[in-house]
């Protein structure tokens, strides 16, 4: 049943039931979810394992995808790395593969890929596309460092852009 709220008036239309479709199968789902993003193979795999398939079911279709060209871990972390890599550190990236259960040697591939070449330079652009002036106190200062830390960049990497761009980045400075 669906609401429909009108200047002058309210309405009720009555949406047919689909009573007679069938369950979708296992694959129709994996497939369905696949056509929205891709997936990483043991990302999928607790997906497709949450609707109550055996696991070993659950391989065998993986196994088929993958032979398929429907599912790929590389094609996957490319994906992912050609996302973050404007706004994340590399670290962050490689973490982020990791906990999504990607190899780490095509991680690794991915992230060289890309070409995550100097770490410094991408921090000095993601800090002027985001704040452009330097802090005008230490409140700023230590929001704007928190900002490059949660992108994954280490300490002596957020003082280095601080400091080339003007500001007193005294390591100490924040509690």
């Amino acid at each position: 049943m669906l609401r429909v709220r009108g200047p002058t008036c309210r309405r009720v239309i009555e949406r047919p039931r689909r009573a007679g479709r069938q369950p979708r199968t296992l694959k129709a789902r994996a497939i369905a979810l696949l056509a929205r993003r891709e997936y990483a193979r043991a990302e999928l795999a607790v997906r497709l394992a949450a609707t109550g398939a055996p696991r070993d079911e659950v391989e065998a279709l993986l196994d088929e995808l993958q032979q398929l060209g429907l599912l790929s871990d590389a094609r996957f972390a490319g994906a992912l790395v050609r996302q973050k890599a404007a706004s994340h550190a590399t670290r962050a990236i490689a973490r982020e593969l990791r906990e999504r259960g990607v190899a780490k040697e095509v991680a690794t591939a991915a992230l060289a890929e890309a070409g995550a070449g100097d770490e410094l330079a991408a921090a000095q652009a993601l800090w002027q596309r985001r704040f452009g002036r330097p802090p005008a106190d230490e409140r700023e200062k230590a929001r704007q460092i928190r900002f490059l830390l949660s992108r994954g960049y280490p300490p002596a990497v957020a003082f280095r852009v601080l400091r080339a761009a003007g500001a007193r980045a005294d390591e100490d400075g924040l509690q």
